[in-house]
């Protein structure tokens, strides 16, 4: 794995592990946003395991490769299905921005994985 993917890694995990927590822990703006996407606090609660789930795969994979990849593909599926949603509302790039970001940050990280 190359500098440049342990860095995204390492990044995606810290973004993702705070809010993967956040969505656990159903803080207020949290719950302000899975009301606003349609989604019960206990479904955002379960997407929010899911990427904690995820950061910790690719911290994982830091020492087992296989493992940040798999981490990698399921945080690029969350991402793309957060901006299904948004799109689907009629969000504009303010509100599906930060998915979009992540979700390319997710997948130039497999990117840079795969190649090496």
């Amino acid at each position: 794995m190359t500098l440049a993917a342990s860095i995204l890694a390492v990044l995606l995990a810290l973004v993702f592990l705070a809010l993967g927590t956040a969505k656990i822990r159903a803080v207020p703006p949290m719950r302000e946003l899975a009301a606003e996407a349609g989604f019960s606090v206990a479904a955002y609660r379960r997407i929010g395991l899911l990427e904690v789930a995820g950061a910790v795969g690719l911290l994982v994979g830091l020492l087992a490769p296989l493992f940040g990849v798999l981490a990698g593909a399921g945080l690029l599926l969350l991402l793309t299905g957060a901006l299904a949603v948004h799109l689907r509302k009629g969000d504009g790039p303010q509100k599906y921005a930060p998915a979009l970001v992540c979700g390319l940050l997710a997948a130039a990280y497999l990117v840079l994985h795969l190649l090496t």
